[in-house]
């Protein structure tokens, strides 16, 4: 929850638009500051003060314990001109806080954290738990101090700058580990979500008994809790107390599993005991297994300190390292049309793979360090391949293609390449039919489809008889790679198919380069339509037997009664500001 306090009515103007914009994340503070300010110090997560920094400042002091669990404190001057983050930047949250209040309020956000001032990942915001000396060895990278990465395991980070090198002779060390070591002098330990826990319990099993079990075991084994990415048990045990309890204490979610699935996974400690209870030979080693992985601790049981039966049984598995493939669409072209998601998933990759032209498009948003893979037009499926084997040792790989990345671009040639051994995640972009379409009006307000007319991959008879297929169906169609210097008969057959279910008068929309500075558009009709002004940087889009020219735009009704043309309305006046008909009231 989100604190919001203020003390003048300009503040208190701007805390009510924040209040309005997140209704469910922040609770509102009224009364006398200071009594506001400890409330919401203890109660929240974060808090916004609109007050002078002077003031918070006096205001948080005495109630400051700690980092680590102190809320983030973000603070908005009385003009609401900016979002400063006063207090947690990270653990806190605060810088991302600051962005977000200023998105809201339209105001500049001012964040003075050393690593955000140079785009660094700080080394306690990568999502992972940390250990050791932060400041030392954060102060470290940013003074560009020789500073070495020793990667016990793959884990996907961000680009972290070229100081940082693996396997170097250096005073400062990041260490990726999930063993229990105990950071030395000058040493950050980074904990990668390494192990599975598989836990297997009688019914009434205690939780600090399934929970000591696990802790002892991971203790025995020089294995960090930090680590521990999930239990995993059997699907009749979902719901036992004390496995759902031990899970909360660590942390971590519970993963099940059909008994009929455990009983296929090859374990080296079957029982029948399990076998009669829940139908499957074993549960602990064989769901610790289930995903693959090397099984580190075999199945071990609790020991009671009445004497009586073990109640618990666990085994641990380190889950084979797994790399990150965004699949990340930069929209149109123009940078406002690049989403938030987008920019995130490029600042959180170490590889990025693209088209030479569209890596100049987005150079400066990459963090210092990135390596850079690019290639030039008609390497597609070499890219994917690439993108795919840096993500399979490990890397965190950013895969870049204009418009959406699914849309005639890299998504499909990379996950035709990629297996189950690497997660993917897709970022979806504006594609070139929507920035078209917004430019034109609203040619895609009902049933529409894209078909591209490049025969370099698709024969021609298929493209046809997709049109074909359009053109009856009498769905407006936008036609992505309409025609360049080699292909320039397709589009004249295309218009051709459709012209015989279509009047001559359909309206057409022709856009070049859209969101870009030598943006270009007419709206046409498919009589007049000159496939000369037309090249590979332009869609097409051709209405249907409904789209109309509506005030210089080109407009398909949704097919609302309320929205049909005049010609076919059954009464009424028509609009001619917005070519609808309008039925008198009675």
């Amino acid at each position: 929850m989100i604190g919001l306090i203020s003390a003048t009515a300009a503040g208190a103007v701007a805390r009510d638009r924040l209040a309005s914009a997140w209704p469910s994340r922040t609770r509102v503070y009224e009364g006398s500051v200071g009594d506001a300010v400890r409330h919401a110090f203890s109660e929240c997560e974060q808090v916004v003060c609109f007050l002078a920094t002077g003031a918070v400042v006096r205001l948080v002091a005495p109630l400051l314990r700690d980092k680590h669990v102190d809320p983030g404190v973000v603070c908005v001057d009385e003009a609401g001109r900016f979002a400063v983050s006063l207090l947690g930047g990270h653990e806190g949250g605060a810088n991302a806080l600051a962005r977000e209040v200023a998105a809201v309020l339209e105001a500049e956000p001012v964040v003075t954290t050393a690593t955000d001032a140079v785009d660094v990942p700080g080394l306690d915001t990568l999502g992972l738990p940390v250990e050791g000396d932060v400041a030392g060895v954060t102060r470290a990278v940013l003074d560009g101090e020789p500073v070495a990465l020793h990667a016990e395991l793959a884990y996907p980070l961000p680009a972290l700058p070229g100081n940082v090198a693996a396997d170097r002779a250096a005073a400062h060390t990041i260490r990726v580990s999930d063993r229990a070591v105990e950071p030395a002098d000058r040493e950050v330990v980074l904990r990668p979500p390494s192990l599975v826990v598989g836990v297997g319990a009688s019914k009434g099993a205690p939780a600090d008994e399934v929970l000591g079990l696990v802790r002892d075991t991971l203790r025995d084994a020089g294995l960090s809790p930090l680590s521990v990415a999930r239990l995993a048990t059997v699907d009749a045990k979902a719901g036992e107390p004390g496995i759902v309890e031990a899970a909360e204490q660590l942390g971590v979610p519970v993963v099940t599993y059909g008994a009929g699935t455990l009983a296929a996974v090859a374990v080296p400690n079957p029982s029948d005991a399990p076998l009669d209870a829940v139908g499957t030979p074993s549960v602990a080693e064989a769901a610790a297994l289930v995903a693959g992985g090397e099984l580190l601790v075999p199945k071990r049981k609790s020991v009671r300190a009445d004497g009586k039966p073990a109640m618990a049984t666990c085994a641990v598995v380190r889950a084979a390292s797994r790399g990150r493939l965004a699949v990340v669409g930069l929209g149109p072209g123009a940078r406002d049309l690049v989403t938030p998601r987008a920019r995130d998933e490029l600042r959180a990759a170490s590889v990025l793979v693209g088209l030479d032209q569209y890596v100049d498009q987005i150079r400066d948003l990459l963090r210092p360090g990135t390596r850079i893979l690019e290639s030039g037009l008609g390497a597609e499926e070499a890219r994917a391949r690439t993108a795919v084997a840096e993500a399979r040792k490990g890397q965190a790989v950013a895969l870049i293609g204009s418009g959406d990345a699914g849309v005639y671009a890299m998504a499909s040639p990379a996950l035709a390449e990629a297996s189950d051994d690497i997660d993917v995640v897709g970022v979806p972009g504006v594609t070139a039919a929507l920035a078209a379409a917004a430019i034109l009006g609203a040619p895609l307000g009902h049933d529409h489809v894209s078909i591209s007319l490049s025969d370099l991959h698709t024969p021609w008879e298929v493209i046809e008889r997709r049109v074909r297929a359009a053109a009856e169906a009498d769905i407006v169609v936008t036609f992505y790679n309409p025609r360049s210097r080699g292909r320039d008969w397709q589009l004249p057959k295309a218009l051709g198919i459709l012209a015989e279910h279509r009047e001559p008068g359909t309206p057409v929309g022709v856009v070049r380069n859209a969101s870009r500075v030598d943006e270009s558009s007419r709206l046409t009709t498919l009589g007049e339509l000159d496939p000369a002004w037309v090249d590979m940087m332009t869609v097409v889009t051709v209405g249907n037997t409904a789209t109309r020219r509506i005030a210089g735009r080109m407009v398909t009704p949704r097919g609302y009664r309320w929205q049909q043309p005049a010609a076919t309305a059954a009464s009424g006046s028509p609009d001619t500001t917005t070519g609808t008909t309008r039925k008198e009231s009675s």
